[in-house]
């Protein structure tokens, strides 16, 4: 857009940031001047002042707008440079007028410490609404958090060097002209003044990179703004009447909703048009907005609907909870209305349910569930405790019936405690909503030594074990040595008596805490080959089994962890309708945001497999399956095809609706009695890093593998899928919900686009189509899958390049 002429203002181009949809981009350059100063903490060691983090927050006055981003675990030695894009998850058009980024220096103190030293407060837009752009040097305020009045990204007061960053600024976009012998030398007097500057002053900087655009940005609101209408910059473009209440809307509202009807709304019945209105309601997923006629039809027949269980999170949408007669009367309906299934309590947990009234009620329908099926929820549970409405003055057990309860129930179940302390600790420490957590954490802890003292200290006991690897886990990161000498190394480490790894008093493992360990085995214990070197540890167990676990230091795991959840849930679902499709979710356990424990499942990739058996799974089957009598499996045992061709079907489906990607044959284990599973959940939700995915990984070795596309075992696995689909379908309410819940969690392909995240699975389940043309639908995905070309020279290439880095 252009202005100018007879006003008086100078001709300029500018476009409106409502006109720009694409994510705002935050790169985090470094911080020289904090290299010197951090040191003065007496909460960390030298060796932990090497570790830093950059935290990332957008806010809108006080109200925050996306959750926590970080840049990555790294390691410094020199200097503080992170050079990495941070990528938020909304758009330039989605900025309110007065947007800010929260920016926060973290150290890492040790496992499960870690603590702000030092933070500032950026406003997005300037006093004009122009949108910054391009590099920026913020002032960081030590030991504070950010705060738009008490760390502001500018000081008020300017030394030398202010202005001429000022100028070298001009200089990068050229407005200032080159002359290269005449730049040499100012750049050379340039850092001479910062090194004088730098050792005098007691200020720390942080440089971070705004994304550039050919022309100003300036703040645009989502309506339309004419041309003959523009403004100078000077005055703000909001519209005073944007968040007004509609007068019109909320009077036809009323009228329609008159409370003086409430006894003859008892007798009223929906005639065929209204109930045929009312049944496609009540078939609408949970992310379904209703409109404002279909909120007002659910209110008007709300004593006819009350005896369907399945119309409650749906009345409870239509209720204005402003009103106060409005919400008695729902209250009090709520108590008579059919008893809601737990997959709808669950809903009415998420964050658009608000009525203290409500979410007791959910919790008393959750209530009703076993420890068993308690825990498969559990994650969920727990961060809907953020929804709870709970202050820094609120009482846990007094102010949340939902905190009440987990607490009731992990007290009450060891298993389910030892899951509930871990993930209250990794929020905790995710710093959003910390406080929150810190309060839940130490109510349960007290009852738990209260109760049952040897539990507290087993959990002390855990968190010091994980601590000890963790340590060698970095120790062994930064080594230089080869890695037989690393191992070597390890054992040792763990064999020497002082360390009292070898041997212990008994703890319950945290990554599956209904196995009890003792100790550590030296001589089984090893490091994988891989970039962030993670830990083999076996354990031994009471009884003398033992129990093989990877520990992984410098990623995060809460992404597989829920994957795996959802595995497992999928899996109990599937084996309540009588189907096993010999499923392998092994266990996650993410016990921060940068390090946690994986099962470890004695398996071999896919990858290996053809490599060495001729480029065939089914020579690899024979070899510890044979059974010459097997005609129809081809020399494999019956039993062995059976589970390979059940677990194919099922990871299919279920990696097919959670859109899990950068699918290998790396990433794809097979066991010796034919199960095959998937591992490394690192793209999930449809994000790929390979052009044109398949909708799921079904290669033609795992064809083959099964006698071909025209086998009778090809056709059992078609079916397989079919029934796996059909059965998921009907549960995809329950597993839309879950999801919901964890759109805050800080899980990364979440975060990309958390307005879109339970869209994205929901639109895997189909749920639009009868289940004949559902059958169908999946029938063209497996097509697409076996037939798709291009997976396979990604697959080759792929293949090369492991070849070449070994």
């Amino acid at each position: 857009m252009e202005f100018g002429g007879s006003s008086g203002f100078k001709d300029f181009s500018f476009c409106f940031t409502r006109d720009i949809d694409q994510p705002l981009r935050v790169r985090m350059c470094g911080s020289l001047e904090f290299t010197a100063r951090v040191g003065a903490s007496d909460s960390c060691n030298v060796h932990s002042l090497q570790e830093l983090y950059v935290s990332c927050q957008l806010f809108s006055g006080s109200r925050e707008l996306s959750p926590l981003m970080r840049t990555a675990y790294k390691s410094f030695k020199t200097r503080w440079a992170w050079n990495e894009w941070i990528v938020l998850p909304h758009s330039y058009r989605e900025l309110p007028a007065d947007a800010w980024l929260a920016l926060s220096v973290w150290e890492i103190c040790g496992p499960q410490n870690t603590r702000v030293a030092a933070s500032t407060a950026f406003p997005l837009f300037t006093k004009h609404s122009v949108l910054r752009s391009g590099r920026q040097k913020l002032l960081l305020w030590q030991d504070a958090k950010p705060d738009l009045v008490k760390t502001p990204s500018k000081s008020p007061q300017h030394d030398a060097m202010d202005h001429l960053e000022k100028m070298v600024k001009r200089h990068e976009e050229g407005e200032i002209p080159r002359v290269d012998w005449l730049d040499k030398l100012a750049f050379r007097e340039i850092e001479r003044i910062n090194r004088e500057v730098t050792a005098s002053s007691s200020k720390m900087f942080l440089y971070i990179d705004l994304q550039k655009f050919d022309f100003p940005l300036v703040y645009g609101d989502e309506q339309p703004v004419l041309a003959s209408s523009l403004l100078p910059l000077h005055l703000s473009l909001l519209d005073p009447e944007l968040d007004a209440v509609n007068i019109v809307e909320a009077k036809h509202s009323r009228l329609v909703r008159s409370h003086r009807n409430e006894p003859l709304d008892r007798d009223l019945k929906p005639e065929a048009t209204a109930r045929d209105q009312l049944n496609a309601i009540i078939h609408y997923p949970p992310s379904q907005q209703l409109t404002s006629q279909e909120k007002d039809l659910l209110w008007k027949f709300r004593f006819y609907l009350s005896r369907d269980k399945r119309v409650l999170t749906k009345f409870l949408k239509c209720v204005v909870w402003t009103d106060p007669i409005e919400t008695r009367q729902a209250v009090e309906l709520l108590n008579d209305w059919s008893p809601v299934n737990i997959d709808d309590a669950l809903e009415l947990l998420g964050e658009g349910f608000q009525n203290k009234h409500v979410r007791a009620y959910a919790v008393k329908r959750i209530a009703e569930a076993g420890d068993e099926e308690l825990l498969l929820y559990l994650l969920q549970l727990v961060q809907a405790l953020k929804f709870e409405g709970m202050t820094e003055q609120s009482q846990p057990q007094r102010d949340s019936k939902l905190a009440e309860f987990l607490i009731k129930r992990g007290l009450r179940n060891v298993v389910l405690g030892n899951h509930l302390y871990w993930y209250l600790l990794i929020e905790h420490e995710s710093a959003q909503n910390s406080k929150l957590f810190a309060q839940v954490i130490t109510v349960f802890m007290r009852a738990t030594k209260k109760i049952n003292p040897a539990h507290y200290n087993m959990f002390r006991a855990q968190r010091e074990l994980l601590a000890r690897f963790a340590s060698i886990a970095r120790d062994q990161q930064l080594s230089k040595d080869p890695r037989p000498k690393k191992i070597e190394r390890l054992r040792a480490y763990i064999s020497d008596p002082k360390t009292k790894l070898r041997s212990f008093d008994e703890i319950l493992l945290p990554l599956d805490p209904r196995v009890r360990i003792n100790g550590v085995l030296p001589e089984k214990s090893s490091i994988f080959k891989s970039s962030l070197q993670p830990l083999r540890i076996a354990f031994s167990c009471a009884g003398g089994s033992e129990y093989q676990a990877i520990y992984k230091c410098g990623d995060d795991l809460r992404q597989d962890q829920l994957v795996i959840q959802m595995i497992m849930l999928m899996d109990k679902l599937l084996r309540k309708e009588n189907l096993d499709l010999k499923l392998t979710p092994y266990r996650v356990l993410a016990t921060g945001t940068n390090a946690g424990l994986v099962q470890f499942v004695d398996s071999v990739p896919l990858a290996t497999i053809l490599a060495e058996n001729e480029n065939s799974l089914l020579n690899y089957l024979r070899k510890h399956n044979s059974h010459s009598e097997s005609t129809n499996t081809y020399g494999v045992h019956p039993q062995v095809m059976d589970t390979y061709v059940k677990s194919c079907a099922g990871y299919c489906v279920i990696t097919y609706l959670l859109g899990v990607g950068d699918r290998h044959l790396d990433n794809l284990m097979l066991t010796t009695d034919g199960r095959l599973f998937h591992i490394d959940f690192g793209f999930i939700l449809g994000r790929d890093p390979k052009p044109f995915p398949p909708p799921m990984k079904l290669a033609r070795e795992m064809v083959d593998a099964m006698g071909g596309a025209s086998s009778e075992h090809y056709k059992q696995f078609k079916a397989y899928c079919f029934i796996a689909f059909s059965i998921l379908r009907k549960s995809a309410n329950l597993i839309l919900n879950l999801f919901a819940l964890m759109v805050n969690a800080g899980i990364p392909d979440i975060q990309v686009e958390p307005d879109k995240a339970v869209m994205k699975v929901q639109e895997k389940f189909r749920l639009d189509l009868s289940e004949e043309e559902a059958i169908h639908h999946f029938q063209g995905l497996i097509n697409e899958s076996v037939s798709a070309l291009f997976p396979q020279v990604i697959e080759t290439i792929h293949k090369w390049a492991q070849y070449w880095r070994k």
